[in-house]
């Protein structure tokens, strides 16, 4: 039987600490919570600790996407120590409370080994539908703006068909679950910072506020870019 490809990995990311600027990979090792690494750290707002959303997102500080994190072994995420390269060129101990106050004190850094996901541990999204999205818009838009774990090559919005379906890339299978409901975050620019609410509110008028899709890990394995994506079931 033909396998049924429906498109290929474009990019990968990780993002080490949530809501900081991701780690761009060419291959990366996917177990139950995701790919190794991503979002094993996130920063809480002590005022914010019995809220349904206590981190610390980009949407409160928008500078957060100028932070990046790095791990001292690459190849062995879950075990090594975690860096934060400040916009001042400075590498701080993620666990160093100097970061917090870097960040403007009254948060501190927490670290879930199964990963802090606002909903699954996997985000696709296709890079024909932010190319769309950017025309419908009026400008530009970088795939970094959506925080993608894999960026796919197919049809602009191919990715709302995949839902309920599971795909296998590389040696890891997904299902893919339900569509991935944006919120003011992709307004931030990464490089700049500003905001611009026509990103937001055109999402909203013309994909029901979702772009991109989240789906739970069927089967570990190894993802890479080039990668086609197989229709599996």
């Amino acid at each position: 039987m033909t396998e049924q490809v429906l498109g290929r990995v474009a990019g990968l990311w990780r993002y080490p600490v949530k809501s900081m600027a991701g780690e761009p990979l060419e291959t990366a090792e996917v177990d139950w919570h995701g790919l190794a690494g991503d979002r094993r750290w996130a920063f809480v707002q002590d005022d914010l600790v019995r809220s349904n959303f206590p981190w610390l997102t980009i949407r409160e500080r928008a500078e957060m996407a100028h932070f990046r994190p790095l791990f001292e072994d690459p190849e062995r995420p879950e075990a090594s120590r975690t860096l934060v390269r400040t916009p001042s060129g400075e590498e701080i101990d993620v666990a160093d409370p100097a970061l917090g106050d870097r960040l403007g004190g009254g948060v501190r850094v927490i670290k879930q080994n199964r990963g802090t996901f606002d909903t699954m541990p996997l985000s696709l999204i296709g890079a024909r539908s932010i190319a769309t999205l950017g025309e419908r818009v009026g400008m530009t838009l970088e795939a970094r703006r959506f925080r993608p774990n894999v960026l796919v090559d197919a049809d602009a919005f191919a990715e709302d068909e995949w839902v309920g379906s599971t795909l296998r890339i590389g040696s890891m299978r997904v299902r893919v679950d339900q569509r991935d409901q944006r919120c003011v975050m992709v307004n931030v620019d990464p490089d700049t910072t500003e905001r611009d609410p026509r990103v937001l509110r055109t999402i909203a008028q013309e994909r029901d506020t979702c772009l991109g899709v989240y789906g739970t890990i069927v089967e570990p394995g190894r993802i890479a870019l080039g990668d086609p994506i197989v229709l599996d079931g």
